[in-house]
């Protein structure tokens, strides 16, 4: 039986339990501390690149010391790894509210690509990070990203198994394959608009283009 988008959101986007826990009352301040690192570390490593970033300038552009960073992360691929997994951790939250309100399949991928682009249009530095210096790390990549970049490729494939069932879409692609090839538009998208500097709100105007292009190739064939 094929997992529902709603019950794959739901299990995608649970945070992942942490070896140690902290007490009750400093949750929230090792929390909030813990994003400033993550923002500093978007900031400094788009600047500088991954490779060149020491972790004691990330501490510093985090108003922590040098010790704080590892209390939070073990290492500065960890960190890496982090930012990616936030990113998507993130987007299926607001998948999670979203896709259930779609009135059809093909609703539901016009808010995905909506969304995953959206996201990122305030934030250059995120999206060069994710998009162009995160592919360099291959190693990471396949290690340990791979959890995150499957459940949400899970995602996008039960949203269009649904339309395929519906009659709403066509049913002679793979769902998996139709999920990869949108999520590969998406990143080429957001990587081409992180490289060269585009104007605001290009990405918003690309949603709308590539949500014709997908729903054009997804439509049943007339037929004669």
């Amino acid at each position: 039986m094929r997992e529902s988008p709603a019950r794959a959101l739901r299990a995608a986007s649970r945070p992942r339990r942490s070896a140690a826990r902290s007490p009750r009352n400093s949750v929230g301040r090792a929390g909030g501390k813990r994003e400033r690192i993550l923002e500093a570390a978007v900031r400094v490593f788009a600047r500088k690149g991954f490779h060149a970033t020491r972790v004691s300038e990330v501490a510093k552009a985090a108003g922590v010391a040098d010790g704080a960073i590892y209390l939070y992360f073990e290492s500065k691929d960890r960190l890496l790894i982090s930012l990616f997994e936030h990113r998507v951790e993130r987007l299926l939250t607001y998948l999670e509210t979203e896709l259930p309100r779609a009135q059809s399949a093909s609703h539901g991928l016009q808010r995905i690509i909506e969304l995953q682009l959206g996201l990122l249009e305030g934030e250059r530095d995120l999206a060069e990070v994710v998009t162009i210096i995160f592919r360099q790390s291959t190693k990471l990549m396949k290690e340990y990203a791979a959890p995150k970049f499957n459940a949400y490729l899970d995602v996008i494939a039960g949203v269009i198994a649904e339309g395929q069932g519906a009659g709403e879409l066509r049913d002679d692609v793979s769902p998996h394959l139709a999920a990869r090839a949108v999520f590969r538009a998406l990143d080429a998208i957001t990587m081409t608009w992180a490289f060269r500097k585009a104007e605001h709100g290009g990405l918003l105007r690309a949603s709308g283009q590539l949500v014709e292009i997908v729903l054009r190739g997804l439509t049943p064939p007339v037929s004669r």
